[in-house]
Order: C-alpha cells, then sequence, then structure tokens
C-alpha cells in the first residue's frame, strides 16, 4: 500500500473511530496532516498531526486510544 493509500485509509478510521464528534482533516502536506476532533457544539476537543510513519494499523491505533484519552479526562 503505497502512502497516498495509508492516508486515505488513515483519514477513513480516524472519521469513524470518534463518534459522535466530528473528526476534521487539516493542513495535510507531504504527507502528513492534522486532525481535530470536534464536539456537536463545534469545540475543538483534541488536535494532533499525523507523519507517514503513524499511518500503519498499530500506530494508528494508538494514536486513537490517547486521543480518546485526552477526550475523557
Amino acid at each position: 500500500m503505497n502512502t497516498q493509500q495509508q492516508f486515505q485509509a488513515a483519514v477513513r478510521i480516524l472519521s469513524s473511530a470518534f463518534a459522535p464528534h466530528d473528526c476534521r482533516i487539516l493542513a495535510a502536506r507531504k504527507g502528513s496532516f492534522s486532525f481535530t476532533v470536534v464536539n456537536q457544539a463545534g469545540i475543538a476537543q483534541h488536535s494532533q498531526r499525523l507523519y507517514p510513519g503513524q499511518y500503519g494499523d498499530e500506530s494508528l491505533q494508538r494514536v486513537i486510544q490517547r486521543a480518546r484519552q485526552s477526550l475523557a479526562a
């Protein structure tokens, strides 16, 4: 799987991982991107930048777990 395919898969996974919150993809460039989790009121709850090395299943799951912990705090 090339970087573009990994990027698209990571975006899909992140978008579904934080329901009912909205996951917005921002500042995609040079293979990396930022994502921001936004609540129903439109307030940013968590933001993070991901790089190609973090697009893999295990790395992405760790990112999601840390973000969920951040949201629960």
